[in-house]
């Protein structure tokens, strides 16, 4: 372009990389950098200033405009395609990155959306029977845990545990009854998550974990559009059964008494079962060994009063396990 004004009329968010003279008729580099910056479909387009001056401050102040790299003239040919090279394989890693979180955005949404449609299908079911009720919801659990068929019996074994922890903190009959029914629910969410990271067999990396964390807020979000109190707690575990007594949980970070009841009861019987049950990533810890990496969460992972039930009573927590297990 022979000027900053006619290369700012041209570029858009196709353009993969800018290499930018500072000294231009009209409008310098500088300033064509920033107009460039100040568009929200350009800021990611790597952009190379190309001058013969060479001082600290002119580069500084390339950097500052919104420059990626910076050329001095003359220009050497092998450094301009090894500095290109680079601020390509960038841009491509940037779209894909971008593409990846569309993809994912839209596929979470179709999603959400198809098992918004259920939750709304529920609301309109509540005139029916209590057991019609119930089943629609152990089918709404079902939905996320369908995909690992060594989880089969997972919502049953969490929500017994649950509920008999519920028992001796001494809940009413009714809240009992509610976590029993709305524990299940605790991982709704991950239908929301991709497959290749909800069944990866190794490690999760970093960027995938973050996402993976996401179930908690996705199924909060699904369940609490309902009117029915039993989804409204269903929600309140989905958010919370992954926060830590010493407040280095997630989604929020809550600590101690400030986390819901029912989320520090599911954490414990959530927690049990993942550790005593075969993963993609894992075989199944012995009861021994599980109860050692528990006790070693008392006071930090877990509450501890509700903790000091669930080893108290430890031998029925064994009599659910064998009741529901995975083997025939």
């Amino acid at each position: 372009m022979e000027s900053g004004k006619k290369a700012l009329e041209t570029i858009d968010a196709s353009f993969d990389l800018v290499l930018l003279d500072i000294m231009m008729p009209g409008m310098d580099g500088f300033a064509v950098a920033r107009k460039i910056r100040e568009n929200p479909a350009c800021k990611d387009v790597p952009i190379i200033m190309v001058t013969a001056l060479s001082s600290i401050d002119d580069r500084l102040k390339a950097v500052e405009t919104g420059a990626n790299d910076y050329i001095t003239k003359p220009i050497d040919k092998s450094e301009l395609r090894v500095r290109t090279a680079s601020m390509l394989r960038m841009k491509a890693a940037q779209d894909e990155i971008k593409r990846y979180q569309t993809e994912l955005e839209d596929m979470v949404r179709v999603r959400t959306e198809a098992l918004s449609l259920v939750v709304e299908n529920l609301q309109q079911l509540q005139q029916g029977t209590i057991q019609a009720h119930l089943e629609t919801i152990h089918c709404l659990s079902y939905a996320a845990e369908y995909k690992d068929e060594d989880t089969a019996q997972h919502i049953h074994r969490m929500s017994h545990y649950s509920a008999l922890l519920a028992t001796k903190l001494g809940l009413p009959e009714r809240e009992v009854y509610q976590i029993l029914h709305a524990s299940p629910m605790h991982d709704v969410g991950k239908i929301g998550i991709p497959d290749a990271i909800l069944l990866k067999p190794g490690k999760l990396t970093p960027d995938e974990w973050e996402i993976m964390k996401e179930h908690s807020q996705i199924g909060a979000k699904i369940l609490e559009q309902s009117t029915s109190e039993l989804l409204q707690v269903g929600a309140t575990i989905a958010m919370s059964h992954h926060e830590k007594w010493d407040g280095s949980g997630y989604p929020v970070g809550l600590a101690g008494k400030k986390i819901p009841l029912y989320g520090r009861i599911c954490a414990i019987s959530d927690v049990f079962d993942a550790l005593t049950s075969r993963r993609p990533y894992k075989e199944p810890f012995s009861n021994e060994k599980s109860l050692d990496i528990m006790k070693q969460g008392h006071g930090k992972h877990f509450d501890p009063a509700v903790l000091d039930i669930f080893l108290e009573h430890f031998d029925t927590i064994l009599d659910i396990k064998s009741r529901f297990s995975d083997c025939p």
